[in-house]
C-alpha cells in the first residue's frame, strides 16, 4: 500500500504529501522520540500525538513512509510547511 492509499483508506487529513507513492511496509506507534528513533523501521507509518517540529527529524532519521498525527492534535502551519520542505508525508487523524 502507498502512503496516499493509506491516507485515503483511513480518511486522514493531508498536511503534507511530497511522496504519495512511497510504499508503507509496516506501522509503528509511539510518542517518546528517542524510542521511535531506535525502533521505527524504514517504510513504517508512524502514529504519534506529538506535533512539534522534532517529529520531522525523527521521521527523516527513521525513514518512515509517513507520520500520522493522531487524536486531532493541533499541528502548527510551520510544521506542515517544514514537512513539505523536507519531503515528509504528514497526515492527521481525527481519532
Amino acid at each position: 500500500m502507498t502512503a496516499k492509499e493509506l491516507r485515503v483508506a483511513l480518511s486522514l487529513e493531508l498536511l503534507s504529501e511530497t511522496d504519495p507513492d512511497r510504499t508503507v511496509t509496516g506501522g509503528y506507534a509511539g510518542d517518546l522520540l528517542s524510542w521511535v528513533m531506535g525502533r521505527a523501521q524504514s517504510g513504517d507509518a508512524w502514529v504519534t500525538i506529538m506535533t512539534n517540529r522534532n517529529i520531522l527529524a525523527v521521521a527523516a532519521l527513521a525513514d518512515t513512509a509517513c507520520v500520522i498525527v493522531a487524536e486531532d492534535s493541533v499541528v502548527e502551519p510551520d510544521v506542515s510547511e517544514l514537512a513539505a520542505e523536507k519531503g515528509i508525508n504528514l497526515y492527521r487523524s481525527r481519532r
